[in-house]
Formats: C-alpha cells, sequence, structure tokens
C-alpha cells in the first residue's frame, strides 16, 4: 500500500473533524461569524491558533464569490499547509563521515522504544548497517524490549553499564570499528517536568559530542499524535535540553487529533521526519508533506 493510500487511512478521524464541518459552512451565507467558525474548525483538529488563524483568512475570500468553488478552497489551504510543512528538509541528515548518531527523545507511553526499532528496520531496508544503543538505562524494560527488537530485525545492540552516556561512548567504538552507517540512540523515557533526568540528556548530547565530533546528527523526538497540542508543552521542554532536529509522530491512526503534529512541528522549526501508521514493524514511513496535507482533504 502506498504512503499515501496508509497516511489517508490513518488521518480518517482528523479529516472528517475538518472536511465535514466545512461542508456546512460551506453552504451558507457569509457573516459575520463566518471567520469565526472556520478559525473554531480548524482549532478544534488541533492546528493551533496561529495556523487556524492564516487558514481562516485564507479560505474567507473565496467563501465569499458566487457561487463558492469549493476545490479551489481546498486546494488554496492545502498549498499553505504544503508550505507550512516543507520550510525545513525532512531528508535525514548524514554525517560527512563516519556514522551518523540519532538520538531518539520522548516521554515514556510515546512509542519511543517501538520507533527505535522501526527506525532500525527501515534504514536496514536502505542497505544501511545499523548499531542500536540501549541508553535507556533507568528502564530495565525498554533494553529487554529493544534486545527482542535487535534480534528479530537482525541489527546489533550495545547494552550494558547503568550510565547512558557509557552505552552511548561504547556504541560510538562499536560503530566506527564495524563502519556502521548509523547508531540509534535510545535515551531514558522522561517527563519533561523531571528536570534531572533532562539534565541527564545534556550530558548524553556532550559525551556524544566529544567522543564524535558533531554528534548527535539527529536529535528526534517522539509525538504522540493522540495527545493533540498538550504534546506542546512536553517538545517545548525538550528542545531546550536537547534541541530538536526532526519529529517522528506515533500514534497516528485511530487520533482526530492528527493536526497537532502540524503545528508543533512549525512552531519548533523541526520538521516531521516519519510517521507510524500502526503497530507493525513496517509500518512507519518517511514523511512526504504533499501526501500528508492531501490525505487530510481528499
Amino acid at each position: 500500500m502506498s504512503f499515501f493510500s496508509r497516511i489517508k487511512s490513518a488521518l480518517g478521524k482528523t479529516r472528517s473533524a475538518i472536511t465535514s464541518k466545512l461542508s456546512g459552512v460551506f453552504g451558507k451565507p457569509v457573516d459575520s461569524e463566518t471567520k469565526q467558525k472556520l478559525e473554531e474548525i480548524f482549532f478544534e483538529a488541533d492546528l493551533g491558533a496561529e495556523l487556524s488563524l492564516e487558514l481562516s483568512e485564507l479560505a474567507l475570500p473565496l467563501l465569499k464569490k458566487e457561487p463558492v468553488d469549493e476545490a479551489a478552497i481546498y486546494e488554496k489551504l492545502e498549498k499553505r499547509l504544503i508550505e507550512a510543512l516543507s520550510e525545513k528538509s525532512s531528508e535525514v541528515t548524514w554525517a560527512d563521515e563516519g556514522p551518523t548518531i540519532i538520538f531518539v527523545v520522548g516521554v515514556n507511553g510515546s512509542g519511543k522504544t517501538t520507533s527505535i526499532a522501526k527506525l532500525g528496520y527501515f534504514f536496514k531496508s536502505l542497505h544501511k548497517k545499523v548499531i542500536i544503543a540501549a541508553a535507556d538505562t533507568f528502564r530495565a524494560a525498554a533494553v529487554e524490549q529493544l534486545e527482542a527488537w535487535a534480534k528479530k530485525i537482525d541489527v546489533d545492540l550495545i547494552k550494558g553499564s547503568k550510565d547512558p552516556a557509557a552505552v552511548i561512548f561504547d556504541a560510538i567504538d562499536s560503530a566506527l570499528a564495524k563502519k556502521a552507517d548509523v547508531v540509534l540512540v535510545d535515551t531514558s523515557g522522561r517527563l519533561q517536568t523531571k528536570k534531572d533526568l533532562m539534565q541527564e540528556l545534556e550530558k548524553m548530547r556532550s559525551v556524544c559530542a566529544k567522543k564524535l565530533p558533531g554528534a548527535p546528527h539527529e536529535v528526534w523526538l517522539t509525538l504522540d499524535a493522540s495527545l493533540g497540542q498538550n504534546a506542546l508543552d512536553q517538545a517545548e521542554v525538550f528542545n531546550d535540553y536537547a534541541p530538536l532536529t526532526g519529529l517522528i509522530v506515533t500514534k497516528l491512526d485511530g487520533s482526530s487529533k492528527g493536526g497537532a503534529s502540524i503545528s508543533i512541528s512549525r512552531k519548533l522549526g523541526a520538521p516531521i521526519k516519519f510517521v507510524g501508521l500502526g503497530e507493525g514493524i513496517d509500518d512507519f514511513e518517511s514523511f512526504d508533506a504533499e501526501d500528508f496535507t492531501n490525505a487530510l482533504f481528499s
């Protein structure tokens, strides 16, 4: 199944929340309350206040034309959203030389550890040599979970010390010795309110940079789509301690709040890199802004 087909299915509830309500506005005369109604529709789809206002202002002039050209309105909205999602590239930033180090951060329950396994499978399908660093040493279950996944997808796993920075150090050593292409680092799942754990994340980044200048090359946050705008606070704190270079949107299937990932990505300046579309190891796709946006209105 193509990315478009899968994302269209995953965004079904979000799309319904937008298009069904827009249809009601399209069929009524434009009055002083129309702009507010438009803003409410986009805001309730978790697109955020700023983007909701922009889209409303785009749609309003076209609603005043007779007859109303719904296709033209959708085209205008899609074009703006594609622009918003394409302000920064969704491509992976690969190291110029040696292994590319990718930190994956996020709170427990956001799909972080499973996303790392899916990333390992994805990169392996691109013929990349992958090493996973089990640096979530605060949660034994996370290491066990990654061990099981690593065996399943046949990639090397580095684990060991209670000190997550030491695990990263060993993983980079292993990657250099084995000429690996990418090291996926599972950082400790943490609440953004736990300052000591967030500071530990800073230490991990520092150790990584000393061991391999320029690393980590990417820092990706797993963003639970079902949380909608509530995930923004989490994202902002992680961005303070480990500047984010991208988002992995998880649990998109079945959520009616898929629009939040657009506004959060834009607010942080961190492009969406991948999306999780289910529980399977291959239910994971690199992000395509045009397909994503078209699926919202198709």
